[in-house]
């Protein structure tokens, strides 16, 4: 199984931060190992030429019989054995070790009797600027990396703030808010540089806001159509409910009057879908008993229905409104559902549910959408959404769900009033 990583670990600044750390400390490390690598090749050489050279001055004085200077000897106490073995053989060569204490260059080479002719040199000042190098390529690493560090967090935040907003914005409009933009500056016409190209985030900013303005004005037009057709059909339907109600009583005219009616009723929905769209509904709120409400909603809405109340409370609503919401859930269980329907008042919570095949999946996902009816279903799909509208007026949050054991559940959340 793969490990779970923190939420952190999957936004972009924290795979931007991680990605420059790893790239700083690898070229850090590289660069850091050439310049030891070419300073310590540079310093040993030097040394090792010190004393090669020494121990050219002392074998041309062994050889000319006379004494020795200090440092220079024949086996002496301290050389190393690999190095004396090879200046037994008749080789010249250098090795560094630690003699009483501090670092040591030994050179030596062959002398009469099997043995071996060395010098030892001090080799404490260069071991000293070796490692005062390493630490000063390990400070400067440091220091670089956090420089550039903080550097690249200033510029990935910056670009994540925007992708930030960008995000928020498209959240807004899909939430409903079709006015919200991004508007950023370097898609500004009259702020924008013409020699200045602009970045990927600028593009989807400016992507984003065109896509919300057309949208914005194909909602509006698809607003004013529905609004226009409903006016225009109040009128001569209202001509032609007053011809069917003088025609002679019989059955032709109660299917005409029937269907007049539902005319009407589609038509008066259609024009307060359109007052929800526009925003022009406005409250007026009282205080009102949630149980009795909840109860005149429900003979309005017809019978057949079980009020449960659990918990009683005052709430501060619009009456006619929230009986309007109650009235189309209980009508949309009774119609889309099957009995027993019950409406429970828990408090400021009331659910409507029935026994019936529950909601469809699309609206549990996304909410009611104006005509759409699945199945077969009579009606035209306006019930619910004219009641999540209203819903959003009041300042309730309606939600639908379906039980575990069957059936449709819808659930509205009100705001009780303090006491």
């Amino acid at each position: 199984m793969r490990p779970r990583l923190p939420k952190w670990s999957g936004t972009l600044a924290a795979k931007a931060a991680a990605f420059i750390t790893v790239m700083c400390c690898a070229l850090a490390a590289l660069l850091g190992v050439l310049v030891h690598v070419q300073v310590t090749n540079q310093t040993v050489g030097q040394a090792r030429d010190q004393a090669l050279q020494r121990l050219t001055q002392a074998t041309e004085r062994y050889e000319a019989g006379d004494s020795l200077k200090r440092g220079a000897g024949v086996d002496p106490r301290g050389l190393p054995r690999p190095l004396r073995n090879l200046a037994v053989g008749g080789d010249r060569g250098t090795m560094v070790t630690d003699f009483r204490g501090r670092p040591t260059m030994w050179a030596a080479g062959p002398a009469d009797g099997g043995r071996a002719l060395a010098v030892a040199v001090d080799y404490s000042q260069q071991a000293r600027t070796i490692q005062g190098l390493d630490r000063a390529i390990l400070w400067s690493s440091g220091l670089a990396i956090g420089a550039t560090l903080l550097v690249g967090a200033f510029a990935v935040t910056r670009v994540t703030r925007r992708l930030h907003t960008t995000a928020l914005v498209a959240r807004r409009i899909s939430a409903g808010d079709l006015d919200a933009r991004v508007n950023d500056p370097r898609t500004d016409p009259s702020t924008k540089d013409p020699a200045r190209p602009q970045d990927e985030v600028a593009a989807v900013a400016a992507a984003l806001d065109s896509m919300a303005s057309s949208l914005q004005g194909k909602l509006l037009a698809e607003q004013r159509f529905t609004a226009d057709v409903a006016h225009e059909l109040r009128t001569p339907l209202t001509g032609l409910h007053a011809a069917a109600e003088l025609l002679p009583p019989g059955r032709p005219t109660e299917l005409v009057r029937d269907r007049v009616a539902a005319l009407r009723t589609l038509t008066e929905d259609l024009l307060e879908i359109s007052r929800l769209d526009t925003g022009r509904e406005r409250l007026e709120l009282d205080t009102e008993q949630l149980g009795p409400l909840a109860e005149r909603a429900v003979r309005g809405a017809g019978s057949g229905t079980e009020v449960s109340v659990v918990r009683d409370v005052a709430v501060e609503t619009d009456r006619r409104r929230l009986e309007r919401v109650l009235g189309n859930l209980v009508a949309n269980a009774h119609k889309h559902g099957r009995g027993p329907v019950v409406l429970t008042v828990d408090g400021p919570v009331v659910t409507v549910r029935d026994h019936g095949d529950g909601f469809p999946e699309y609206l549990v996902a996304h909410g009611p959408q104006r005509f759409r009816t699945e199945g077969g279903a009579r009606g035209h799909g306006l019930g619910l959404t004219i009641a999540l509208g209203q819903a959003e007026v009041l300042g309730a949050r309606l939600e639908f769900a379906n039980a575990p054991d069957g059936g449709a559940v819808a659930t509205l959340t009100l705001a009780a009033e303090e006491r």
